[in-house]
């Protein structure tokens, strides 16, 4: 797996409206699944099916958004509840990164964990955005992270993103599982040098040594 994100090339799925939070994301009675696997099938859930599973009309159902690996919403987006959840359901729908006005705090710490970059961008340059994939559902978009800018039918639009995000993207650094599984002999090396004290106050090392005070 490649952990290192600097540019994600592809279409792009709009998303309208304000304050759409994580319990319009993910429905809260997905949230017993024991484990992720299956969290794109349920984003938007209720906002794309009826009681019988009839498709409803909506961006992630629309036919012309297929494979769309980059998500543009407006204000606020991933407001509400702290489910983690909400993100990995939208990124195993296909998402990649998502362009918007602003994030819901949580919300961004649960992309960013996941290696999901979310890129804000002002309210004009959001709706230029969502109209020209509207009128162009087949217009390719360029994110480049280094250069903090998306490129679209020629025009260059720059975004924010806070720079530690920025330099965990670009390094790497994010994956901080796959960071510690790539360290683990010093891990461990480090672990064979500590010491801590157990409950009668006797300091232990990890090769089973003890000191009393």
């Amino acid at each position: 797996m490649d952990t290192i994100i600097k540019e994600i090339v592809g279409r792009a799925l709009p998303l309208r409206g304000n304050d759409i939070d994580t319990d319009r994301i993910v429905p809260a009675r997905f949230l017993k699944e024991i484990t992720f696997s299956r969290m794109g099938e349920y984003a938007f859930y209720d906002e794309r099916f009826g009681d019988s599973g009839e498709k409803k009309e909506h961006p992630f159902n629309n036919p012309a958004y297929a494979g769309a690996s980059i998500l543009i919403v407006n204000k606020n987006f991933g407001c509400g509840s702290s489910r983690e959840h909400a993100p990995q359901a939208i990124k195993r729908f296909g998402i990649r990164a998502i362009i918007g006005e602003s994030f819901a705090t949580i919300f961004s710490g649960n992309s960013f964990a996941i290696g999901m970059p979310l890129l804000r961008v002002s309210a004009e340059d959001a709706e230029y955005l969502l109209k020209a994939v509207e009128e162009n559902k087949s217009a390719e978009l360029r994110i480049s992270l280094p250069d903090k800018s998306i490129t679209l039918n020629g025009r260059a639009i720059g975004f924010s993103i806070p720079e530690a995000e920025l330099n965990a993207f670009v390094t790497g650094r994010w994956d901080s599982l796959s960071l510690l599984l790539a360290n683990a002999e010093k891990a461990k090396q480090l672990e064979a040098g500590l010491k801590y004290p157990n409950r009668f106050g006797a300091v232990h090392d990890s090769g089973g040594a003890q000191a009393y005070g």
